[in-house]
């Protein structure tokens, strides 16, 4: 693939996964649960209700 194509697919995958994390946050706030993420070398609670 040429530089250009390979730069557009990156762009759509980039797209495609800050959409995804945007309904993911979405759906815990309406569960109320809570989100889960790595944070130096730890894995931390956010309380998201």
């Amino acid at each position: 693939m040429d530089k250009l194509k390979d730069d557009e697919w990156v762009s759509k995958i980039i797209k495609g996964l800050e959409l995804a994390y945007a309904k993911m946050l979405e759906f815990k706030k309406q569960k109320k649960s809570d989100l889960v993420i790595m944070k130096d070398g730890k894995v931390v609670r956010i309380p998201m209700g």
